[in-house]
């Protein structure tokens, strides 16, 4: 990401090839995945902090192209609509069922996001079955997403940290490789407090909506509970 800055800062066009494909693999396990989503966040986040000013002092690009990659590219993309996604969606709206005098409205809780969600599947339809698993399963992740770019942008903590993301790859089915044995601790390697506290905070919530609410928000609440819940106690990768 640093050279494709840089480069388009030094005016260069790129090329999108559509019918270039090349193969990539999901870490297996969660706390990989979790991982390389710490970086990819914390990386872009950090990056912004650091070139920040040398777009600003750019003299080889446009003002629209410095405003594209400030707003757009970085703060819109990078920054924002991780701190949104976790803060209103994990936070938020869950806490707005203790008070009801709060009007949310639904443009900014349904139709909005629907349309964003559907204009992301769109170019996948084969797995749009899938859209609400990955919708809350991407809210999950908004906690670590969030988490990261804190650090990248206050350049605290494991901003530096590489962790190479652990994958499979062929490991399970040649002898050339060694095998992925299972954890020592058991069950208990596997969990993840963070998840299972948002997982419990938010299941209360949604008793509360159900039993003193006046809306269906319950509904969506109980879903993202049970998928932080899920993430939290292992469920998740093998």
């Amino acid at each position: 990401m640093d050279l494709a800055v840089r480069a388009g800062l030094l005016g260069w066009k790129f090329v999108f090839l559509d019918d270039l494909t090349v193969k990539s693999e999901l870490p297996s396990k969660f706390k990989a995945f979790r991982f390389q989503q710490h970086r990819w966040s914390c990386g872009p986040a950090n990056l912004f902090r650091k070139m920040i000013m040398e777009i600003i002092r750019n003299k080889r690009v446009t003002l629209w192209k410095k405003l594209y990659l400030i707003y757009s590219f970085f703060f819109l993309r990078k920054i924002l609509v991780h701190f949104f996604t976790f803060f209103f969606y994990c936070v938020v709206l869950p806490t707005s069922v203790f008070f009801p005098e709060v009007n949310i409205p639904a443009w900014s809780t349904f139709f909005i996001p629907s349309l964003i969600t559907f204009f992301i599947v769109i170019a996948t339809p084969r797995s749009f079955y899938l859209v609400i698993f990955w919708v809350l399963f991407e809210n999950v992740m908004s906690m670590h997403r969030t988490k990261g770019t804190f650090i990248g942008i206050l350049e605290r903590g494991r901003v530096n940290e590489w962790v190479v993301t652990e994958k499979l790859g062929d490991a399970l089915k040649t002898t050339l490789l060694p095998q992925i044995g299972k954890p020592r601790n058991g069950c208990f390697e596997s969990m993840n407090s963070k998840e299972i506290m948002m997982g419990i905070y938010i299941l209360c919530c949604a008793c509360y909506g159900l039993f003193f609410g006046n809306t269906l928000l319950y509904l969506y609440l109980f879903m993202q509970a049970v998928a932080f819940l899920v993430s939290g106690v292992g469920f998740v990768g093998t």
